[in-house]
């Protein structure tokens, strides 16, 4: 897979990432809060909860190298490779829902996810 740069897929793909239109605009409108972000970065982490892994999402302000780089429409989304094991496959949503809002990780990826929706596990 050339890691430089993979645009939106057509169809889905067990082995990219996608961001739905709600989520193109959500992230268009919070980057032009911060003028000096390049992207942003989705990431992976081990979980201090009652699951194995947590989802980190931040503003790229420096790139590395290794990161793998996704093109959507105005956003650049990075990911560094150690992440996109768990994350392949996945989309990303924005819903909002009466006054509830919030980023959805449809991560087909996710074998089971604790009470509080923090944390998950995966099986790869």
């Amino acid at each position: 897979m050339d890691k430089s740069s993979l645009d939106t897929p057509q169809s889905f793909d067990p082995s990219g990432f996608v961001l739905s239109d709600e989520a193109i605009q959500h992230f268009s409108r919070s980057l032009k809060n911060v003028s000096s972000a390049r992207g942003i970065r989705f990431a992976v982490s081990e979980a201090s909860g009652c699951s194995g892994y947590t989802y980190e999402l931040d503003y790229v302000i420096e790139t590395s190298e290794d990161d793998l780089v996704f093109n959507f429409e105005n956003i650049t989304v990075f990911i560094d490779p150690n992440s996109f094991k768990y994350l392949k496959g996945t989309t990303v949503d924005f819903e909002v829902d009466g006054v509830n809002q919030g980023v959805k990780f449809l991560n087909p990826n996710v074998k089971a996810v604790c009470g509080c929706g923090e944390s998950f596990e995966v099986e790869l």
